[in-house]
């Protein structure tokens, strides 16, 4: 199987390169020069092309970073990183690209994503395991016209590298080697997020594109004799406020910049509403009434129309709103939610409550993706 190609960087304007042990800089299959041990090199974009400093200033289009030292690894950013490093220009920017086997990319998402557990709980990290080789390779090629497959960050999986590795996310890697979810002969949609409150959410719930499929579907977290899995995450309820000024202004520029409404008509909120829910629970259409009527928020809005007072989207649509008003102005809005993050598919918290309570990897991942089957890939 070919290597996986991650996009560690994407656009910058700088980055550095170098390692704990020598590092050869290979142009076109021949060595170029080389970074002694400890040291490192600052590459800066030039055009189509990037300035390399020091004693090794050139100017290139393309290099490969490998190291020259057995058990040493490339650093990137003070990050180290398994397997080759290739640099490019991309628009004007540097794209820094890891390419390596996926089993050892493999080892740097599951503990970025899941957090150390302890070795009780180490059934969470193998469903982690299982739900992100899958989400790999199912998505693999998505940017290939940008020369990787995946990016490092939230928009695919958090991918930390050597230095997020650890001994119980290796094993947990290593006992799924090769294991993936499968519907119908082909990788699901592996999706996956921190706490799905009272229950996962159905795609068209939460997200525009992401279309509906029977294992990607409503599954309820509650307990046996009470509460729920996920109950445990330290997000699992909150609540956010904001006076009538803040959630007006909020508004003005959030309804504009993703439902295209005219700032003009938020002259002044009146009321904020859960008008239809969907199959989870999940709120699928709020509404913001204003003097000249009333503005629909889909559900797969919500959560970036009513940012918090600092900026950040909503925790979740799993949510009620209580309003304050003098008059027909709205003075306060509170929101209290239930969970955190998109809420299909794996709910990581809630795999962690299922770890506690004696179930294996196989019965966490097919009981968020029912319907599914585990099968060895390779």
């Amino acid at each position: 199987m070919r290597d996986i190609r991650i996009g560690l960087v994407v656009g910058a304007s700088r980055a550095t390169v170098g390692g704990r042990g020598a590092v050869a800089a290979i142009r076109n299959g021949r060595p170029a020069f080389r970074i002694p041990a400890g040291r490192s090199v600052t590459l800066t974009p030039d055009g189509r092309a990037f300035r390399v400093s020091g004693a090794h200033r050139g100017r290139y289009e393309q290099l490969s970073f490998a190291s020259l030292a057995a058990g040493r690894h490339v650093a990137v950013n003070d990050n180290r990183y398994r397997g080759v490093i290739e640099v490019i220009v991309r628009d004007g920017g540097l794209t820094v690209i890891n390419a390596l086997p996926l089993e050892d990319y493999l080892r740097g998402v599951v503990i970025t994503e899941m957090g150390r557990r302890p070795r009780s709980e180490r059934a969470a990290l193998e469903a982690q395991a299982v739900v992100s080789r899958t989400y790999a390779l199912k998505n693999r090629g998505r940017f290939g016209s940008s020369g990787y497959d995946l990016h490092s960050g939230v928009t695919d999986q958090v991918y930390g590298g050597v230095d997020r590795e650890t001994d119980d996310g290796d094993a947990a890697v290593r006992a799924t080697a090769g294991i993936v979810l499968a519907y119908q002969g082909d990788p699901i949609v592996a999706l996956f997020h921190s706490t799905c409150g009272f229950s996962t959410a159905a795609p068209e719930e939460v997200f525009r594109t992401v279309r509906a499929t029977p294992y990607l579907r409503p599954v309820s977290d509650r307990r046996p004799g009470g509460g729920y899995y996920g109950d445990i995450a330290p997000r699992f309820r909150w609540t956010v406020e904001w006076d009538g000024n803040t959630i007006r202004d909020i508004l003005r520029r959030t309804l504009p910049a993703v439902l295209g409404v005219d700032p003009d008509a938020i002259s002044e909120i009146q009321d904020i509403y859960v008008r239809r829910t969907g199959p989870s629970g999940r709120a699928t259409d709020v509404r913001v009434r204003v003097p000249s009527g009333e503005i629909p928020v889909p559900g797969y809005a919500v959560r970036r129309v009513f940012e918090t007072p600092e900026g950040s989207p909503l925790g979740s649509s799993a949510i009620e709103f209580t309003t304050e008003r003098d008059g027909n102005r709205v003075t306060r809005v509170t929101v209290s939610g239930l969970g955190w993050g998109h809420g299909v598919g794996l709910c990581q918290w809630g795999a962690v409550g299922r770890a506690r309570a004696g179930q294996d990897y196989r019965t966490i991942v097919t009981t968020y993706f029912p319907g599914s089957s585990l099968v060895r890939w390779y």
